[in-house]
């Protein structure tokens, strides 16, 4: 019999359209409620079926990774071994392009990815609880990026409802200075139990678009919405504030802000050329940044 071929996936980043702390809880995780789109630019995963679990790193990001026992792709193999028994597994290769540490869930991109190719080599369902369990366990923002579609992300991560987002031309800027998550929340500074939004703010929550809406209808909704991380990150890491003002500056921008933790940021338009355009300014002005220009949906 000849070897099974390799599996391939991707993992595509994830931009925070919005993102809200309703509080601390008693355990200390963060309640949140996200507006989550998903955008055109990927790490690239394969499993090349085997007795062994390996992982190897590739791509112009590599070293960013660290060492490969905390990578989350073999957090997540791991846990899902010892919640399925007899799984199968092999060597995964991540060709790594996203930016770590970097507001657009990149590593549990990848995470989500692995799970995903263990489930076809496994004929696992997405829908399967055990995968759902150690997708949260893997970390908040895998069990969003284990579908990798627009949804309303509430609760720690667990709780996600679809949502029927438009193709959006975006441009996406990371200046190449990671922010770990730990310390913007540590710098919102919110002890156990407190809350910042209350009963009256959860009943004058926005209603978010149908199915069919314009992006200028989403803008205006999202508008109304704000990214409660923006102010931490930006005391943690004050060149957030100067990738925001380049993208707020651009032609033909609808709006403009960080996503997830930082330092990524991101920004809608009405057209494509926009978009490019205004990346080419700005790859101009900032050659050192990491920028990308495509469409979240």
């Amino acid at each position: 019999m000849s070897p099974m071929p390799a599996l391939i996936e991707e993992g595509r980043a994830k931009v925070n359209l919005s993102l809200r702390v309703v509080g601390r809880r008693a355990d200390g995780y963060h309640d949140l409620e996200s507006v989550v789109a998903f955008a055109d630019c990927a790490d690239r995963l394969t499993l090349e079926p085997g007795d062994e679990l390996k992982l190897t790193t590739t791509g112009p990001l590599a070293a960013a990774c660290g060492d490969t026992s905390d990578n989350l792709v073999f957090k997540a193999a791991k846990l899902l071994a010892e919640a399925v028994p007899n799984l199968k597994l092999g060597a995964f290769a991540l060709d790594k392009v996203l930016p770590v540490a970097a507001g657009i869930g990149g590593g549990s991109a990848d995470a989500a990815a692995a799970l995903r190719l263990l489930a076809r080599l496994n004929d696992l369902s997405l829908d399967d609880p055990r995968l759902q369990k150690v997708a949260l366990a893997t970390g908040a923002d895998v069990p969003v990026c284990l579908f990798s579609r627009a949804c309303d992300m509430t609760g720690v991560g667990e709780q996600l409802l679809p949502l029927a987002l438009p193709s959006m031309p975006c441009v996406m800027v990371n200046p190449r200075a990671p922010v770990a998550t730990k310390d913007v929340f540590q710098a919102l500074g919110l002890r156990n139990g407190e809350l910042l939004v209350g009963a009256t703010s959860v009943l004058e929550a926005p209603a978010w678009p149908e199915e069919g809406a314009s992006i200028a209808d989403w803008v205006g909704v999202l508008e109304t919405v704000a990214n409660d991380l923006e102010a931490p990150a930006m005391r943690i890491e004050p060149v957030i504030g100067d990738v925001l003002e380049a993208l707020r500056e651009s032609a033909g921008v609808k709006l403009a802000r960080m996503s997830g933790s930082g330092a990524t940021c991101f920004a809608i338009y009405g057209a494509p050329a926009e978009t490019h355009a205004a990346a080419e300014k700005i790859r101009r002005d900032h050659p050192g940044w990491w920028v990308h220009a495509g469409t979240l949906s």
